[in-house]
This record gives structure tokens, sequence and C-alpha cells, in this order.
């Protein structure tokens, strides 16, 4: 296949200027005289000097040129004059992870050729070159034929990381069944971990790390999910029964699993305490897994380095990096997880492993099915550390950064938070009052719903209607941007306010790019996902002889991977169905907008 000029460009332009620059430098504290950079400059065979201050940090920077035209006479004043009386300042610099188009922008927008390269401590790392960029551009139209495309090649190094990545992680749940001596969850288990961290390094092997644009993450976030979903099936396999056939013991494997990485929910296996404790604790995990890492997945396949403090809810006042917020959120939701399993304990639920599966199925909105005994006899003193643990889950990640760093929040953040708790405060009132249930199980299904969680005691069958709708409302909702919620989220909602402008063409320019861009996103996922959900449904009720109310809130848990159930999808649903609705729950994990730049990609 031939490599399109336009696109090989596109993608180089893309690479980090560290891959391209010019390591060659002369460092020069300011005070060197004239006389001794020119012989340093000879010495040296270059051309440019980067003047630094008492602290080592770059302050200027002093050419060939410079010397030879503002010291007029070397032979008198070169001695008297030092760099810094010569030297071209404030000092443009680049950072190590911007990409060449940036530094093409900052040399065209400072009419300038060459770039000193820093790093975040504001170290010079080396030297881009205008002269290197237009080599690099010339390079990419002349390329060859070749067998994989650079953007195919980007979509496979970054998918070979994420499927490393999580090899790695699911080496804990392997680990503990191989302590608990369970043999045949631990052998599924290190058999799935094996074959994910194989196929890593195979993609790895033909690709490259590289930044992607909208349409390349999609589907590189879609490739990840869906991989993780068929290489998690093994350990379900491995549990099976054996009274089904291979297509059945399939069809409800790759069904459970997408319902773990999904964080869906949803399961057709029964009682799933009666299966290896491991086991149990593999399904929480991998709802961890699909909860915590998909979104660092959304996050930086679709906001690089470099945008992250444009992104919505980030913290007034402080510059973000990727691997500062990574880290600091995995030790937050570390310390959450340890912290609910002890409170279960001390409130009676002696079993840790249980514990530590609840606690993380809680808090990454995974849910367990309602005839899982785990849930029952449970005090209001755990219901309510439940509570809290959906609520936690559901709110944006940058809240918990916020809350530990004790920083205040950005206002947009803020008001998403607070539309959160007023959203949830009155449909509580509300379902409260037409659910027939006791107000302290009204208020727990509320918060289920909300934050898509899922958690369940009982069947939700035979609510009446009104019932029906408002948690259905509440699930189409879902939880704050960059949580582990699922539905349209709230940020969404907020960017609504400013539909009037969108419509009418004479003000739509008045809107920043990224809010024309979310509202119209928004109004792709407002419309799609009732018309998905109402489509399923008219199947569901047509294949499970259940009524069409039914069916339609079951259709609605799916797609929003909020995991509540109406008993209308179990072990007998045909294997046909059970493959298209584990797609319907990736689909709408992606949040449906993720599909339509896969094959719009000029919406994005």
């Amino acid at each position: 296949m031939s490599t399109n000029p336009e696109r090989s460009v596109s993608y180089v332009l893309t690479k980090y200027v560290t891959v391209y620059m010019s390591k060659d430098i002369l460092l020069l504290d300011q005070y060197t005289s004239t006389r001794e950079a020119a012989r340093m400059l000879r010495h040296h065979e270059t051309d440019d000097i980067i003047v630094v201050d008492e602290q080592n940090q770059p302050i200027g920077i002093v050419t060939d040129e410079d010397i030879l035209s503002k010291v007029s006479d070397v032979t008198v004043l070169a001695e008297s004059t030092d760099l810094k009386g010569i030297m071209s300042t404030p000092l443009i610099t680049i950072n190590e992870k911007a990409t060449l188009q940036e530094a093409l922008h900052k040399m065209r927008d400072n009419n300038i050729r060459k770039l000193p390269v820093v790093s975040k401590k504001n170290e010079v790392l080396g030297m881009i070159f205008q002269s290197t960029i237009a080599d690099v551009i010339r390079d990419a139209t002349a390329m060859p034929s070749r067998l994989l495309s650079p953007p195919v090649k980007a979509i496979l190094g970054n998918l070979g990381f994420v499927l490393q990545f999580a090899g790695v992680l699911l080496i804990v749940p392997a680990v503990l069944a191989t302590i608990l001596n369970e043999t045949t969850t631990a052998t599924g288990i290190y058999l799935t971990t094996v074959l994910l961290l194989v196929t890593g390094f195979f993609l790895n092997s033909y690709g490259e790390k590289a930044s992607l644009n909208l349409h390349q993450a999609s589907i590189l976030v879609f490739s990840s999910l869906f991989l993780l979903t068929l290489f998690g099936t093994i350990p379900y396999l491995y549990i099976s029964s054996g009274e089904e056939t291979n297509v059945e013991a399939f069809a409800n494997a790759f069904f459970s699993s997408a319902a773990g990485f999904t964080t869906g929910g949803i399961s057709i296996i029964d009682e799933p305490e009666n299966l290896p404790q491991s086991f149990t604790f593999y399904r929480s995990f991998t709802q961890l897994v699909g909860g915590m890492s998909f979104i660092y997945l959304v996050i930086t396949a679709f906001y690089p380095e470099s945008k992250l403090q444009s992104m919505r809810g980030f913290i007034s006042g402080r510059t973000l990096h990727m691997r500062e917020l990574f880290g600091t959120i995995t030790v937050i939701f570390t310390v959450y997880i340890v912290i609910v399993a002890l409170l279960l304990y001390f409130f009676g639920e002696q079993n840790m492993i249980d514990n530590f599966s609840l606690a993380m199925s809680t808090l990454a909105t995974g849910g367990f099915l309602p005839n899982s005994t785990i849930l029952d006899d449970m005090l209001w003193q755990e219901q309510v550390i439940l509570m809290a643990g959906m609520i936690l889950g559901a709110l944006p990640f940058t809240f918990h950064y916020a809350f530990v760093r004790k920083k205040f929040l950005a206002p947009k953040l803020g008001r998403e938070v607070i539309t959160y708790f007023a959203i949830l405060s009155g449909a509580t009132l509300l379902f409260v009052g037409v659910s027939g249930l006791d107000p302290f199980n009204s208020v727990f299904y509320s918060i289920s719903a909300s934050s898509t969680a899922g958690l369940q005691q009982n069947s939700l069958e035979g609510l009446n209607s009104a019932a029906h709708t408002i948690l259905i409302i509440l699930m189409f909702i879902g939880g704050c941007g960059f949580s582990t919620a699922g539905g349209i989220k709230i940020f969404r909602l907020l960017n609504m306010i400013n539909l009037k402008k969108y419509l009418y063409k004479a003000t739509r320019m008045e809107l920043q790019p990224h809010t024309r861009k979310e509202i119209k996103s928004t109004i792709i996922i407002i419309a799609l996902l009732p018309l998905i959900a109402s489509v399923t449904a008219i199947h569901l009720s047509a294949v499970e002889n259940v009524s069409y109310e039914n069916a339609f809130f079951e259709s609605v848990a799916i797609i929003t991977t909020a995991g509540l159930t109406a008993d209308v999808i179990d072990s007998d649903t045909d294997p046909t169905t059970k493959m298209a609705l584990s797609f319907l729950m990736i689909f709408g994990r992606l949040e449906i907008i993720a599909i339509i730049y896969i094959f719009v990609p000029r919406l994005g």
C-alpha cells in the first residue's frame, strides 16, 4: 500500500521536537567575554551560544552573526564586552513535549529560525532548527511505498502500550488466585495476562508511540476496549459450567467480560459469590481497570499534554502534567478502596477479599447483579459507605485531585459538581415519593442510577412507570465528566446553555471552537442514546417476551453502562443478542461519539 504524502507530513509534524533536535549545544555564562565566546564557537564548530545565568538557567542567545555585527572592532572591544551585552533576550524556547508543528508555529510567530528545547525544569536539552523540520517534511513527501502507513503505526504503537499496561495490572488477581490455590482461575487469568503482554509487544514491534488525531484516537479507544473484552473472556471460559455449547459459552463469557471492562455491571452468572473468591476479585478488578484506565486512555488520546491546561474541569492557577495527574489519582483511588474495604470489615463483613471486590466495583461504578447475596443483609452503615463510594466514582477525577491538593476548584468544575448534586437531590426526592420503596432504599437506588454504578439488592422489574422514568433519566444523565460513571455527563448538559447561540448562524461564531464542538457532540449523544435504547428495547421485548417498559429500562442500563436490571437478560438469552448487547456496552462506554468520529472524522 502506498503512503499518502499529505498524511505522512501530517504524521511527522506530530512528532516531538526532541526526536529531531540537535544535542550539540554550547552553553556559556552571561559574563563570558566575547573573545572567549568566539574562540569557543570555533572550537565546537557551532554557530550559536545559549547564554545562562548563575543558576544555569537559559536567559538569551548569541549567534556568530551577533558577534560580528555587535562588536564593531573585535581586536579592541572583544576583551571588554561580555555575552550579556550582546545577547538576544528574552530567550524564546519550546518545551520538550512540543511537536514539530508547534515549533513551526512559534518560529513563524516570532520570525526566528531556531528554538532551544527545554525540559520541565527549564534545562536546555538541544536546539530545533527550521531547516531540520523542512528536511523532515521533504523526506516525508518522498517516502516510498510501505506496508503500514504512519497513522496506522501510531495506532498500533499506542494500542500495544495499552494492552501491555493492562496485562501488567492483571497480574494482581492472578497472584491472588495463586495464593488462594485456586488453580483453574489462576490459569485463566495468567493466560489472559500473557496474551495481553505478547500481543502488546507484537503491536509495538510494528508500530510506534506517537500523537494521534481525533479519528485515530477514536479507533485506538475502541480497539483497546474490544481487545481487553476479548482477552478477558478467557477466565470466564475456564470457570464455565461446561453445560453450554461452545457458542453459548463464548457469548456468555464475552458478555460478562464486556460488563466488567465497560463497568456495565450486568452479569448472567447466577450467584457469583459461589465461584472462587479470586474470580470475584478478578471481575471487580476488570471493572477498576476499565473504569480508571479508560479515563486515562481518553485523556491521553484526546487531550495531549499541551492541551491539559485548557481541558474542562482542571484546577485554576496550576500547570498539570500527565504523569503527576495519573500518579496522584491512582494513589487517591487506592486509598479510597482500602478505606471502603476496611469500613465494611469494621461493620461486620469479615471476608476482606469480598470487601475489596465490592469496594473496587463501587468506586469504579461497576456494580453487582441483583441475585448476588454479597449485598444481602447489609447494615444501614454499610449501605451509607457504598453510597458514598458510588458518589466518589461519579465525581470528576480532578475533583479528587483538588481535594487532596487543597486547591480551590476551577469555576467550571465547581459548577459541574454542584449541578450533579442538585440533579441527584431533586430526583431522589421525587423517587422517594413515587417508588413505593422505603426512603433509605429509594436514596440508595437513586445514587446507584445517577452514578451508573448499578448496585442493587432486588430486581427493579416491579417498579411503577413513574419510578422507572426517574431512574432512566438519571442513568441517561450519568455522572460528571472524566469520572468512572457513564451517561451523557453533566458537563455536556451545561454546554447546552449555549445551544441558542449555536443554532443561530449569526451568533455561532461568537462561541469558542471547542464549545461549538462540545455542543455538537452533546446533540449527537442526546439524540442517539435514546434512539439506540428504543430500538434495542423493541428487540428485547420481542425475544424475551417482556413488557416494553422493562425492556427499555434494561436497554438504557446497558447503553449508559449503569448496570441496573429488570431481570430481562439472563443465561437463556440467545447468543446473538448477548453478543450485540456486549458491543452496545462498549459503544456506551465510548459515549457513542467516538464511534461517530471513526466513521465520520470531519465531525471531530
